[in-house]
C-alpha cells in the first residue's frame, strides 16, 4: 500500500534553492545535511507539502543512474492550495511565471512558476 509521496529534487546548490523556497514560497527548513555550511540535502515543508532537495553531486553518488541527467526540465509539482489568488499576487515578480492564472475545465483556478533549477510548480485551488 502506498502511503506518501515526497519529491527529491536534484539541484546544483541546495543553499541557494532553500533561499528561493523560503523567501518566495514560504517553506520552512525541517532539516539539512550537514547541519551547517554548504548543504548536500534538505527537507522543506509548507503545510502538508514536503519537498526534499539534494545536490547533484550527492544524489548521483547515491543513484549513479542519474549521472549526466539534466536538472529541472519536464518534471512538474502540482500543489493544491487555499488562497491561490493571494499566493499569485504575493509571488508575482519574485519568480518566473510559467503559466499565468487561469480557470481550468476541471474546476480549478491555477498558475505555475519555474523555480531556480527549472522545475515547474503548479498551484491550484478548487473553485
Amino acid at each position: 500500500m502506498l502511503k506518501k509521496l515526497t519529491s527529491n529534487l536534484m539541484v546544483e546548490d541546495v543553499n541557494t534553492t532553500i533561499e528561493f523556497y523560503k523567501n518566495v514560497l514560504d517553506f520552512d527548513v525541517v532539516m539539512t545535511v550537514p547541519e551547517q555550511g554548504q548543504f548536500d540535502f534538505a527537507i522543506l515543508q509548507s503545510g502538508n507539502v514536503e519537498i526534499m532537495l539534494q545536490s547533484s553531486k550527492s544524489l548521483t553518488n547515491d543513484i549513479p543512474a542519474l549521472k549526466g541527467k539534466t536538472i529541472g526540465g519536464t518534471f512538474t509539482l502540482y500543489i493544491e492550495v487555499e488562497g491561490v489568488t493571494e499566493l499569485y499576487e504575493r509571488i508575482k515578480g519574485k519568480a518566473t511565471i510559467a503559466q499565468d492564472m487561469h480557470n481550468t475545465f476541471y474546476g480549478t483556478k491555477e498558475f505555475a512558476v519555474e523555480d531556480i533549477n527549472g522545475y515547474i510548480l503548479a498551484f491550484a485551488e478548487r473553485s
